[in-house]
């Protein structure tokens, strides 16, 4: 079995009843990565970044907030 030690690292509310969870995931070889967790009612979606693709994602989503209004509307761009 692999081993793999997790630390919560935040969860919190999405739209529409949604969960997001971030997690540190280390596994016995040493290598970390970012686990995802989207909670849709009893469906998990979940994604296992390393750092270059979470760093890539989280520029592109504040990229994308930058340029949207609270309550999801165009910031006007």
């Amino acid at each position: 079995m692999i081993e793999e030690k997790v630390t919560r690292i935040e969860r919190f509310p999405a739209p529409y009843g949604r969960e997001i969870t971030l997690d540190n995931v280390v596994h016995e070889s040493g290598m970390r990565l970012l686990r995802v967790t989207v909670r849709e009612g009893r469906r998990f979606t979940i994604f296992d970044l390393d750092a270059a693709t979470a760093a890539h994602w989280g520029a592109a989503l504040a990229d994308w907030s930058g340029q949207v209004e609270p309550g999801g509307q165009s910031g006007g761009q």
